[in-house]
């Protein structure tokens, strides 16, 4: 067991790595050797997962472990030293612990994983995005001489797309111009890119809880405090929200105003004029993380369409809607940001791409997209209804019924350990989504997010209703 000083001025991820290190240059641990894995480290150590993450990461990078597939970390040897054995795969070492954290998701989700029906993924499935105006735009883009692609493009991203984008978030009362709009390689970069410019180490942030993930690792690389303000099936809890302004005085404030990752839930008006007000009296900004827009049947009110981009920075995609491939995100905001953040733009990945950004401007062009869109929106409300009765007779409890957007947030009325039947879905070929992974400070919960355009398998709800049978048995063993 490691010796962690919370005290010391070495940041804990530093003082996981030197430990580490100097036990595997000790040959304390040897070559070969499992470490713990990330949850089980947190949970010994006390510390968040999130630093286990960057601590193992850094570990990897610097030469001393080696990550193996669905296995864990294990130690390569000495850095530098190459002739050491690795496990090839997690079966020569045995049974492998199936781990969910944050790990997981952002390096072994989006890699073909043993698994055959995926209700935890964030996407769509390939045909219900716009594959035929992808393949026309395709078509069209491969008409266009090559010399248009010779350069590296505008910095701030296709001027074209960026006009039609000012005109699209007219539809949402956002007032803008193309100047204000700077285009990132998908939605991830934007929330980076933002997060880099207004977040220092040491700074508070408040977040949603439950949120969004891969969110959370960035504010903690930035060694930003976070704290959680909880989604409720109104939105958000207002009171929890001015306690948390009030108390820790944020420098700004992450939210999804609608259909959020991962409960579904969207801020009414009153809310919204609430949080505007906090905003303007304590001096803090808001970024709005509207990646599900199309999504929305209501086309409800957001906060920079009130605040007209004065305190509120929003951020939109097309990825979720058009294709995931496309990584086509965007920023807009006050124009003074904008020309602050496009440097930062340049110097983490030059431009964006302008043939992804012209692939995109095409789809929007064609009068089939706003079907597309109309159709989609169509299609989950329906699943919504079918998967929501489905999962309340497996034995599920829903948080709040949207009828629009992916996501359902869910828990087993006979567990509480979401992360155990996440495990044991897993032996089944089925990627669930337990809530640990979408609470900032990874504390385990017992709700789980599904999609519902992949909860459609009837194998799913065979294995739910199975799991029912089971504690259900078990619970009266225990009664005798």
């Amino acid at each position: 067991m490691l010796f962690l000083d919370p005290c010391s001025d070495a940041p804990l991820v530093s003082q996981i790595v030197n430990s580490i290190q100097q036990a595997i240059d000790e040959q304390r641990l040897r070559p070969g050797a499992k470490l713990p894995s990330i949850r089980k480290f947190a949970q010994t150590h006390h510390v968040s997962h999130f630093t286990v993450v960057e601590a193992y990461d850094r570990l990897v990078a610097l030469g001393y472990l080696v990550p193996v597939r669905n296995a864990g970390f294990y130690v390569r040897g000495q850095a530098g030293d190459t002739h050491t054995d690795e496990p090839s795969t997690a079966t020569e070492q045995g049974d492998s612990e199936f781990d969910f954290d944050a790990y997981l998701l952002l390096q072994k989700v989006f890699q073909p994983l043993d698994v055959e029906i995926r209700p935890g993924v964030g996407l769509l499935p390939l045909e219900w995005t716009n594959q035929e105006g992808l393949q026309r735009s395709l078509r069209a883009l491969a008409r266009v001489e090559p010399s248009s692609f010779s350069s590296y493009g505008h910095t701030k991203g296709d001027v074209r797309l960026r006009g039609k984008l000012a005109d699209k978030l007219t539809d949402y009362n956002i007032t803008s111009c193309p100047e204000q709009i700077l285009l990132t390689n998908g939605a991830s970069q934007a929330l980076d890119l933002v997060s880099r410019y207004l977040v220092q180490r040491g700074d508070t942030v408040l977040v949603d809880e439950p949120g969004y993930h891969n969110l959370f690792l960035n504010l903690r690389l930035q060694g930003a405090k976070l704290v959680g303000v909880p989604r409720t099936v109104a939105g958000l809890d207002v009171t929890a929200l001015e306690s948390a302004v009030r108390t820790h005085r944020p420098k700004v404030f992450f939210t999804n105003t609608r259909l959020q990752s991962p409960t579904g839930t969207s801020l009414p008006l009153a809310v919204v004029h609430r949080l505007l007000q906090l905003a303007e009296k304590y001096d803090f900004l808001i970024v709005e993380n509207d990646i599900y827009a199309d999504l929305d049947p209501n086309e409800q009110q957001v906060l920079a369409g009130m605040d007209q981009l004065a305190r509120v920075i929003y951020i939109g995609s097309f990825s979720k809607v058009i294709a995931p491939a496309l990584r086509v995100g965007f920023i807009a905001a006050h124009r003074d940001l904008i020309d602050e953040l496009a440097p930062l733009k340049m110097i983490s990945g030059l431009t964006s791409s302008e043939i992804t950004e012209a692939l995109v401007f095409d789809v929007l062009l064609q009068g089939r997209h706003r079907k597309h869109v109309k159709q989609l929106r169509e299609t989950l409300a329906v699943a919504h209804e079918v998967v929501a009765r489905r999962l309340a007779s497996a034995g599920m409890s829903i948080f709040v019924e949207p009828r629009a957007g992916l996501f359902l947030w869910a828990r087993h009325l006979l567990t509480d350990d979401a992360a155990a039947l996440a495990i044991r879905a897993k032996g089944k070929k089925i990627l669930l989504a337990p809530g640990q992974l979408f609470m900032p400070d990874a504390r385990a919960v017992p709700w789980i997010r599904f999609n519902v355009a992949h909860s459609l398998d009837d194998r799913l709800y065979a294995f739910l209703e199975g799991q029912q049978a089971v504690m259900e048995c078990a619970a009266v063993t225990r009664g005798t």
